[in-house]
């Protein structure tokens, strides 16, 4: 049964800053096709993220950098056909938004035009700043994300936890207040130390959700795929698997296919 306190007919990017004042928790979770997402929804999600991390899971790429905005707004909109009640957040892939505030625009309205998304997603911060003030000027709800950035892993070299030095950790805050200056309707933090990202939750007023990031925050996100076992070979500490899905999976494949060579499948009543 659903925990929330106040039953959304529509999750909006107000309703999310309604949660955090009321302090109730924010639910995300990655959807990339119809089907997934339809199911997603139908247990009253609060948010879904089409994530660029579609690039891993349903193409097999080792980072999220390959996937493209046409490839985006292919899996943005399946997902948008299937959603009635949560408020769909699609990322910017890499290369769409960083070196030219037009483009970024462009692509922003792109996915919200084509897509139907109700919201974008941006990796950085300050160094960002132009495209985020373009995107946000034009009326796009705009999502933040700092600390870990996928996109820039070729840069930092490691999937390791971000903001452990000093230096850093005071980065992330002043990118955290500027974001919410800017305009952002909330922010993702992702595997930084839950001490600082609780401090950045109490220290903005919009909603703030982790991943490997603690629960101090206002919400937590997770890859649906990581979180039904459909991924194996993906463990770090913050995800919990709810399910072993590939392992369910595998199992009913064989016994279809017991079922096929033994001519079991289809019996009598299954057939016209």
């Amino acid at each position: 049964m659903s925990a929330a306190k106040k039953a959304y007919k529509r999750v909006t990017t107000n309703s999310l800053i309604e949660m955090k004042k009321e302090g109730e928790k924010i639910s995300m979770l990655t959807a990339y096709d119809y089907s997934m997402a339809k199911a997603v929804d139908a247990a009253n999600i609060d948010v879904i993220l089409v994530g660029d991390s579609a690039s891993n899971v349903m193409s097999g790429h080792e980072t999220t950098l390959p996937i493209t905005i046409d490839q985006m707004l292919y899996h943005a909109s399946a997902v948008v056909r299937a959603v009635k009640r949560a408020l769909v957040v699609v990322d910017l892939p890499f290369g769409s938004y960083q070196s030219d505030p037009k483009e970024a625009l462009r692509s922003s309205i792109r996915i919200m035009k084509e897509a139907g998304a109700h919201a974008v997603k941006i990796e950085g911060g300050a160094e960002i700043k132009d495209s985020m003030t373009r995107i946000l000027n034009a009326g796009i709800p705009v999502m933040g994300h700092l600390g870990l950035t996928p996109q820039s892993i070729y840069k930092f070299g490691t999937y390791s936890v971000r903001a452990r030095e000093e230096a850093e950790a005071a980065k992330l805050i002043e990118d955290a207040k500027l974001l919410e200056q800017l305009g952002c309707f909330a922010l993702v933090l992702e595997k930084i130390p839950a001490a600082l990202a609780t401090k950045v939750a109490k220290t903005v007023r919009i909603p703030v959700i982790g991943i490997g990031a603690g629960n101090g925050v206002d919400g937590q996100v997770l890859v649906l795929h990581d979180m039904l076992g459909l991924t194996t070979e993906f463990s770090p500490r913050f995800l919990r698997r709810y399910m072993n899905l590939y392992e369910q999976m595998t199992e009913a494949v064989l016994y279809y296919i017991n079922d096929v060579k033994s001519g079991d499948f289809p019996n009598k009543d299954e057939q016209y």
